[in-house]
């Protein structure tokens, strides 16, 4: 069983579901309308009210969580949480509130995932296909087929913005909408290339905001009843004739919801129009789902992650061999220095297999530029904190230790860069199938025994071993050397 939490920027949704062997059962459902958009403020800042806000839903979700024996939990943030800037200050306080770590995703990420969701309620052999999903903070238009993505990319246009900025008053009218219009439609202009001109079959929308507006344009037999280009911009007008956000009247429009489907609404009509969408389709099933697959994925050991470094490596035609060597031996080393957690050993291996990616730009500095790559690269299934400490592994390689000292304060941590640095040290030295002669410890202090015959056979090894000394015991961790008989 698994759960997923969606910490969107107009709502915090959960969903505990249940894998029966050939689909996922949903559960259990939470929902708080958080709003966390609307708490920017013009500087970028959240607001404390809206932090406050979100500390108790998270609380909430956190007593739903604790009633479920669940085999993994994945909590995920969008938009607002990745513009915030200080989101830093509130994601310990959050993380505290619902007991697991929160993962902020790009829109790369969360594009993947509403596919993923999107796709597992859809059939395989369709064909090409389009899906939408408009959020309170971003929009993300991915071109799929069947489970797999072909194109994937995240707008910064979302229902809250545009509403704040078409609707702050919340005065309705049909110049303003067109204002609304135009303006969605300018931020897909550049990308339309990409969707446009007979790529897809059929086109679908799963965010709830398309779900919403599918639901009044049905109960209230609005143009022809589906989500037509026509019945939408029926539905604007009908909209534009309240005049404002406190006077509408239809069936499936909440008074809270009002101003979303208003800005959603706009949004949507742009990118239909500039995508040429003639009907969307709305789906319920989207990011949340989209999780649940991948935690299931990942449980059954085809995680996401795993194939996008091999995509990687095929990029920058990293030296499969060598990169497998060293991913071998350095799990080894980690192996023998008894880490308390497994927290780091699928990144151990994942840098190991990346660490010469940087040889693509130049053979001077290779880990700075691998590192560079790692955490800027669009890797699926990576969040931007498991990237950053992929690239911080690769950096540590080799090297003075001052530039990666954050990573050392962490005891398994520094274990792991050091399995890396050894690892790496002993394939360039060309050392292959008798690392296993070597021991290692690393407690107070860092402690590498050898037998005498195998530095004779490997002569220059022992002077990397010296520098290697050095560059630790500058990091303030002493290093010693046993060489046995």
């Amino acid at each position: 069983m698994f759960a997923a939490v969606d910490l969107g920027s107009n709502s915090f949704r959960l969903h505990v579901g249940a894998f029966d062997g050939e689909s996922i059962r949903i559960v259990r459902s939470a929902r708080d309308q958080i709003r966390l958009g609307a708490g920017l403020d013009a500087a970028g800042h959240l607001s404390g009210p809206a932090m406050q806000s979100a500390l108790q839903s998270l609380q909430g979700f956190r007593a739903i969580l604790a009633e479920y024996t669940l085999d993994a939990v994945r909590v995920v943030a969008t938009n607002t949480l990745r513009v915030a800037k200080n989101a830093g200050e509130f994601l310990p306080h959050a993380e505290q509130a619902i007991g697991y770590p929160i993962e902020i995703i790009s829109g790369e990420e969360e594009g993947r995932l509403i596919y993923m969701g999107v796709s597992s309620v859809l059939p395989a052999d369709e064909g090409p296909r389009l899906v939408i999903d408009i959020g309170g903070g971003s929009t993300e238009v991915i071109l799929g087929d069947g489970p797999e993505i072909r194109q994937v990319e995240s707008f910064s246009i979302g229902t809250a913005p545009h509403s704040k900025a078409f609707f702050p008053a919340g005065r309705l009218d049909a110049a303003t909408f067109a204002a609304a219009i135009v303006a969605a439609r300018s931020t897909f202009e550049d990308a339309a290339s990409l969707y446009v001109g007979g790529s897809w079959r059929n086109a679908y929308g799963s965010s709830g905001t398309i779900r919403a507006t599918a639901e009044v344009i049905a109960r209230n037999g609005i143009g022809d009843g589906t989500m037509s280009q026509a019945s939408l911009h029926a539905l604007a007008g009908r909209l534009a004739d309240f005049g404002e956000i406190g006077r509408v009247n239809l069936a499936g429009i909440k008074p809270d919801r009002a101003i979303a489907v208003a800005g959603g609404l706009a949004i949507l009509l742009g990118l239909m129009q500039e995508l040429d969408i003639p009907v969307l389709h709305p789906v319920d099933a989207g990011l949340r789902m989209g999780v649940l697959w991948d935690l299931q994925l990942r449980a059954t050991q085809r995680d996401r992650r795993e194939q996008s470094v091999r995509e990687c490596m095929r990029r920058f035609r990293a030296a499969e061999g060598r990169a497998s060597r060293v991913a071998e031996a350095a799990a080894a080393l980690y192996l023998q220095l008894r880490p308390e957690t497994d927290n780091y050993e699928r990144y151990l291996r994942w840098a190991a297999l990346l660490h010469e990616i940087g040889l693509a730009v130049s053979h001077t500095g290779f880990h700075k530029h691998g590192a560079y790559m790692i955490e800027n690269a669009d890797l699926p299934g990576f969040t931007a904190r498991e990237q950053r400490l992929t690239a911080m592994l690769v950096l540590a390689q080799k090297g003075n230790l001052r530039k990666v000292a954050d990573m050392l304060d962490d005891a398994d941590r520094a274990k792991a860069v050091l399995a890396l640095r050894l690892a790496t040290m002993f394939m360039h030295s060309r050392i292959e199938g008798d690392v296993s002669e070597i021991r290692v410890r690393m407690k107070q202090r860092i402690e590498l025994e050898c037998r005498r015959g195998w530095l004779d056979r490997h002569p220059t090894v022992g002077a990397l071993i010296d520098k290697e000394r050095a560059w630790w015991d500058a990091a303030g961790f002493s290093f010693q050397v046993r060489v046995t008989a």
